[in-house]
């Protein structure tokens, strides 16, 4: 097996801090530390609080990891200090918890909030309505939060932009086709969020009979679920699918995406035929066979289908709806013509 240049600074970066801490731990569990415990509480506590999250910052400074990573290796410095420690020696670790760690994360919310302010008042500048919010908002994200978090994160900001921020109408361009106005999917989530009311009522009073609290919790998930139901479908209306001169950006509001390479699409045909999972055909929809489809994409290579929050789907058919079904075909084969020419 070949071990990249990569994965070898990666080992380094993430493979030091960890190996400190290792040492740490084993020194703490050692008879030396237990023959002044008091004395070694404060530098044990500085090291895992301080010193090894400013080695980790210095190893990662000239890289892409984001800097603001360096909050939850001092949260797990003290995770570890918390477990490890004799709780007679937590004083310094209290301390912590109690002042400076509320400051630290203040600090990374705020900065990560003028970020995302900064990406939506740029967004909203450009005349260009073609410039898609959702994808400079994971660019943003990706500049400033563990990658883990950056499609969870971007996800629920856009939500509430689509959703009560971005009113104006989108103007399609030459290239781009709408999916919603004849698929019956903004009609489904909207019967979806009438149902989520009506049955908030009834459930609260029931559930309050029982426990007040779980009643409240319950109430007040089901109403954050209406207002996420209320973005993803006015999300639908605003991130058309785009045709490029490399590839088809294929959009499902925030909630699905794909980029097919024209160089990969082996076949694009009209088809608002059923099928069944011997087909291998996925679809492009986030209520499955509730939506219609008219228009079946048949790649070279598997390629990969961005869902909700992140999941990822591999498939070399794909199922969806467009408005215009001709007319996006028409674009698609004449793209892939130019393209033809343009490489022979």
């Amino acid at each position: 097996m070949i071990i990249t240049p990569l994965f070898n600074r990666n080992l380094l970066r993430f493979g030091i801090p960890a190996l400190l801490f290792i040492t740490l731990i084993l020194f703490v569990k050692s008879p030396y530390f237990q023959l002044d415990s008091t004395a070694l509480t404060l530098g044990i506590t500085l090291d895992l609080l301080v010193t090894i999250p400013i080695i980790y910052f210095l190893l990662i400074r000239k890289t892409t990891i984001p800097k603001t990573t360096i909050v939850p290796m001092m949260i797990l410095g003290l995770i570890i200090g918390i477990f490890v420690l004799p709780e007679t020696n937590h004083q310094y670790l209290n301390a912590f918890k109690t002042w400076f760690l509320p400051i630290i994360e203040i600090s990374v919310a705020t900065f990560v909030i003028v970020k995302v302010r900064k990406a939506i008042l740029f967004h909203k500048s450009q005349k260009d309505t073609s410039l898609d919010f959702f994808t400079t908002l994971k660019k943003t994200c990706a500049e400033i939060l563990p990658k883990p978090v950056v499609v969870p994160f971007a996800t629920e900001i856009s939500v509430f932009y689509y959703g009560f921020i971005y009113w104006k109408r989108r103007k399609l361009a030459k290239n781009e086709f709408s999916y919603h106005k004849e698929s019956g999917s903004v009609a489904l989530f909207f019967v979806l969020i009438m149902l989520i009311a009506i049955e908030i009522t009834p459930i609260h009073h029931l559930l309050a009979k029982w426990n007040v609290v779980v009643a409240w919790i319950l109430t007040i998930l089901s109403i954050y679920s209406g207002f996420q139901v209320f973005g993803f479908a006015k999300s639908l209306m605003k991130r058309p699918i785009k045709v490029t001169k490399d590839s088809v950006l294929l959009r499902y509001g925030i909630m699905q995406e794909a980029t097919i390479p024209l160089s990969e699409i082996k076949e694009i045909k009209l088809s608002k035929k059923s099928f069944t999972k011997e087909d291998n055909i996925t679809r492009f929809a986030l209520l499955g066979e509730l939506e219609s489809h008219n228009v079946i994409i048949e790649v070279c290579n598997g390629q990969t289908l961005h869902g909700l929050f992140g999941i990822k789907k591999q498939f070399t058919k794909l199922a969806l709806h467009v408005d215009k079904d001709i007319a996006f075909k028409t674009f698609v084969d004449a793209a892939l013509n130019i393209q033809k020419e343009t490489l022979s």
